[in-house]
């Protein structure tokens, strides 16, 4: 396995002292686990942030091999970290992406309306600007992955409308590509959604 290609930064996990095991979501590959060398030090780990698109060099000796990679920042999401909201919904779709796809089965479609969401996320005044496109980023991953979806496209100026949507699509999410999950991702989801009952109107 060789492949470079711009990936996604969906979640890390210490290894060793300095190592990282990265899950890196590519249009090519689709989710690959990647071995990364120094991945917990100074110079990198800015890099493997969550929501960090990256230019990522992934190979692989052989067939079953967890693969090496080298990674390159191209842009990163690390300035909206600090701020509740933003960071709140980069944790919650990377989350959901790591946790819910197979490795290396291509989803293209969802590897382009990630990166949108996460460039909506952080170009966005407020997350009016953003939670539609978040909600459409749940509803492709159901449906990339076969499975039906509760809900229609709420009105983005209806914010009422917009969070019944979200609760809606939760029990959808939790039951179908993250039943079989060890840890709580929902909880990430969950903290959002407190979030989001904040604003005006929800």
């Amino acid at each position: 396995m060789h492949l470079r290609a711009p990936a996604i930064v969906c979640a890390t996990r210490s290894h060793g002292e300095t190592a990282a095991i990265a899950r890196l979501l590519t249009a090519e590959a689709g989710l690959v686990g990647a071995y990364v060398a120094g991945g917990r030090g100074r110079q990198l780990r800015p890099v493997l942030l969550p929501g960090n698109l990256v230019e990522a060099d992934i190979r692989a000796r052989a067939a079953g091999q967890l693969p090496f990679a080298r990674i390159e920042l191209v842009t990163s999401r690390g300035p909206w970290l600090s701020e509740p909201l933003p960071a709140a919904a980069i944790a919650w779709a990377t989350a959901l992406t790591a946790a819910a796809l197979p490795e290396h089965q291509p989803h293209p479609p969802l590897f382009a309306a990630l990166a949108a969401l996460l460039d909506a996320i952080t170009v966005s005044p407020s997350a009016r600007g953003w939670t539609v496109a978040l909600l459409g980023y749940e509803v492709l991953l159901l449906r990339e992955l076969g499975f039906g979806v509760p809900v229609g496209r709420p009105d983005p100026a209806d914010w009422s409308a917009v969070l019944a949507a979200f609760d809606r699509l939760g029990p959808a999410l939790a039951r179908n590509p993250l039943a079989h999950c060890r840890t709580d991702v929902m909880a990430a989801r969950d903290s959002l959604r407190a979030r989001l009952a904040r604003i005006e109107g929800g």
